[in-house]
């Protein structure tokens, strides 16, 4: 079943803040979810379908209780930072299906306000997961899982730390436009390379910001779509997979996005040459440069060379990437910054980014993402729109 033209996203919204130790998680998901709803032009009770992840107090029957919906679909995904972007694609699937005509998506969290540090936290949450017993003793941090991962791609390709650095020195120079972003200040390479060492190769500017905030989407028929003011972003392909380690054959150069970006591409019928803008999950430098090589954008091994020089800076280069300034430099909600990177690409689409960093003539856009670590599993999720 191919989801091309099955649904349009009708509904963006991002929450302004970056620190609400005032505010639940809930009552971020609820404010999010009115933000999404005024935007498309809908209200609450156009709403039938709803998707959420572990980060929603409660689960489904909470939210939406909270919410005060009247459901007849509901979807729990979590596939950590990549679950709004794989929810898109499964709620354009339950539209095509018939089984709901609007979905809500919601995505919140506050991690800042509960003093969480970037990279720091052993990613070990189940404790009936077959792996556990054997990764418990090391509490691998997030960061140094990345931190490997790059290592490993340096030794393999000859990848270097200035190479990285360009990845958030494009990011500083879209968030100087974001009056929302964490950090505003332009950097250079320099600035970077010469941060303090958080796990080696891994510098504090090649790690994310850690906000407090979220997002929510709305995902509807093309029949309502067409009946709204809004500009029309269509879906026309997506691509879901996980990547583990392989009964131990576990290469740790490359992500998932080498199968979720080809399953996207193809239902799309688009190719890399044809993609204006992308929206690409920034956890890490490293988790930029691996992804574009995954999706196709240049060859394996050659990353560091593609994103070197602006060419990821948005009216510079010519693969604009994350121009909000992303989770290097705009926001990281609750570890799972995946809502943010549809929101931005539905904001070029519709021409609404800001005119610094708006993309001309943006017609294609992708979002893509993962969710765990690069060094040890993750799942992976991609998603190609279009304006029309």
């Amino acid at each position: 079943m191919s989801i091309n033209g099955a649904a349009y996203i009708v509904g963006a919204f991002e929450h302004p803040t970056r620190f609400a130790p005032d505010k639940s998680t809930a009552q971020l998901h609820g404010e999010v979810a009115v933000g999404a709803i005024r935007d498309a032009g809908l209200s609450k009770d156009d709403i039938d379908g709803l998707f959420v992840s572990g980060d929603a107090p409660g689960g489904l029957q909470s939210m939406g209780n909270y919410l005060n919906l009247k459901l007849r679909h509901v979807d729990n995904v979590d596939i950590g930072g990549v679950s709004p972007i794989v929810q898109v694609a499964h709620a354009a699937e339950a539209i095509k299906l018939g089984k709901c005509n609007v979905a809500l998506i919601t995505l919140a969290g506050r991690p800042r306000a509960e003093e969480i540090k970037t990279g720091t936290t052993p990613r070990v949450r189940h404790a009936s997961a077959p792996d556990v017993q054997w990764e418990f003793p090391y509490s691998v941090p997030t960061a140094v899982a990345y931190a490997i991962a790059a290592k490993r791609h340096m030794y393999e390709y000859g990848t270097t730390s200035e190479q990285l650095a360009w990845i958030k020195v494009a990011a500083s120079h879209h968030a100087q436009h974001n009056p929302n972003a964490m950090l505003k200040d332009v950097v250079t390479v320099e600035d970077v390379v010469n941060s303090p060492m958080v796990s080696d190769p891994l510098h504090r500017l090649d790690c994310c910001v850690i906000s407090d905030g979220g997002g929510a989407i709305i995902v509807a028929r093309p029949e309502i779509a067409k009946s709204l003011k809004r500009p029309k972003v269509k879906l026309l392909g997506a691509g879901e997979t996980t990547k583990h380690q392989e009964g131990g054959m576990f290469d740790i150069t490359y992500s998932g996005a080498v199968r979720s970006g080809p399953t996207a591409f193809a239902e799309a019928r688009v190719t890399q040459g044809d993609i204006k803008y992308v929206s690409i999950y920034d956890s890490f430098t490293i988790t930029v440069l691996m992804q574009l090589e995954d999706l196709g954008f240049c060859e394996k091994g050659k990353g560091g060379a593609f994103v070197s020089d602006g060419n990821l800076i948005s009216g510079v280069g010519k693969l604009p990437f994350n121009t909000d300034g992303g989770g290097l430099c705009n926001n990281h909600p609750t570890n799972r910054g995946g809502i943010t990177k549809i929101i931005e690409a539905v904001r070029q689409l519709r021409g609404e980014a800001h005119p610094k960093v708006q993309v001309k003539n943006c017609d294609l856009a992708l979002a893509h993402g993962t969710g765990g670590q690069l060094g040890v599993r993750h799942g992976s999720g991609t998603i190609i729109m279009e304006r029309e």
